[in-house]
């Protein structure tokens, strides 16, 4: 099957300004000045996209693909995500987590649930574990998962700094970083040990001493939600320049930071005033995952859900608010994450790259969408419908 998009105004994600865009099955097959590609003698589809912008897929590196919560009781667990609301919210990849949970929830669903979302169309990755350590698996041991399961990228998402965590030790905290390094170098993946800080006053302590007395590289490790509050983001700035990648949460409101948290707005600012490099900064969404707000003492008294809009709703607002321009906008959620976490053949629109695209309008709204070749959504209307879809 070959598509061909017209003229469009690729950021590929650099800007490239308008190109043709050749897709052949799941891959690109060219990116051409526009009129220089001429196929005769068989099928293929144009897509007219002179008044669009085209960009790779979007990568979402921590979705609650299962739900997430459950912190307030059973019934405050959020729901699983579905393919027909990640698509519309321009995202073709999603690396999945436990979360809080990983009693009532366990891996083998959340591969199940994965290779699910794969077979609707998208590209799905796995972190083993949850909150706790030691963090539960599916051969008994971070390193075989992520040596034997192909969906396996790394472990996560593991809780420190939150009453909510298992309160590992230094000791406990090591091993498992060690755990990913081997697994992932033998597995032949990037064996990430992916991190949910909380508020507590201890912040990024434990990974600042493992860089500091052990041989663990630091781009082992990636903490997420830093955007908490700003003295973890504080942090979080001393550990990019050590090194390190970090990933942010992008909230519902653009403008402001969820619970008195950083907004995404004054993060990359704070980024950009101290020199800490975004290219090693990932954003993703907490997608499906409950958003709890506790008071000083612990109580649950607030819940809300986190979604995939909040990601494009970013973008536009950063892009909007000339805080950024777009090519620099989207990579956190396209080129950042596909190095970081060694998905090579994601993240770029580049010849015999997969075929992951959103095309968009002068607004930033999604009104297209390919994943690996395939369209998923057309002018705004999903095209693409999970099994028990009620869209």
């Amino acid at each position: 099957m070959l598509t061909l998009i017209r003229q469009g105004t690729v950021f590929a994600p650099d800007p490239l300004d308008k190109k043709d865009v050749l897709i052949s099955d799941d891959k690109i097959a060219a990116v051409c000045e526009p009129g220089q590609i001429d196929i005769k003698g068989i099928d293929i589809k144009t897509i007219d996209a002179s008044d669009k912008i085209i960009t790779p897929g979007l990568i979402d590196s921590h979705v609650h693909i299962l739900g997430g919560g459950g912190e307030g009781g059973p019934a405050t667990r959020a729901p699983e995500i579905t393919v027909e609301d990640i698509i519309e919210c321009g995202v073709t990849t999603v690396i999945g987590c436990l979360g809080t949970d990983g009693t009532t929830r366990h891996m083998e669903s959340l591969l199940a649930k994965a290779r699910g979302l794969e077979e609707e169309g998208i590209t799905t990755f796995i972190f083993s574990g949850s909150y706790q350590i030691p963090p539960p698996t599916l051969t008994g041991s971070i390193r075989s998962d992520l040596i034997l399961i192909d969906k396996v990228i790394g472990a996560g998402e593991i809780a420190i700094s939150d009453h909510r965590s298992s309160q590992p030790t230094y000791e406990e905290f090591a091993r498992l970083a060690a755990d990913c390094r081997v697994g992932g170098m033998l597995g032949g993946k990037a064996g990430i040990l992916h991190l949910h800080l909380g508020d507590g006053p201890r912040k990024l302590e434990m990974l600042f001493r493992l860089i500091k007395e052990t041989e663990i590289p630091v781009t082992q490790l990636i903490p997420t939600h830093v955007n908490r509050n700003k003295s973890l983001f504080d942090d979080a700035i001393q550990f990019i320049q050590s090194g390190g990648f970090v990933d942010i949460t992008a909230g519902n409101d653009p403008a402001a930071g969820e619970n008195n948290g950083v907004s995404i707005k004054s993060a990359i600012q704070t980024c950009l005033e101290q020199k800490a490099s975004l290219s090693q900064v990932t954003i993703s969404s907490d997608g499906n995952g409950s958003m709890p707000v506790f008071d000083e003492k612990g109580n649950l008294h607030g819940l809300t859900i986190a979604t995939q809009k909040s990601l494009l709703k970013n973008i536009r607002y950063l892009v909007q608010k000339n805080v950024l321009k777009l090519h620099d906008a989207i990579k956190p959620l396209t080129i950042n994450p596909a190095i970081f976490y060694k998905l090579h053949q994601k993240g770029e629109i580049k010849v015999n790259k997969d075929a992951d695209l959103i095309l968009l309008d002068t607004d930033l709204n999604i009104t297209d969408s390919f994943a690996r070749g395939r369209q998923m959504m057309s002018d705004k209307k999903l095209l693409a419908k999970g099994t028990f879809s009620l869209k």
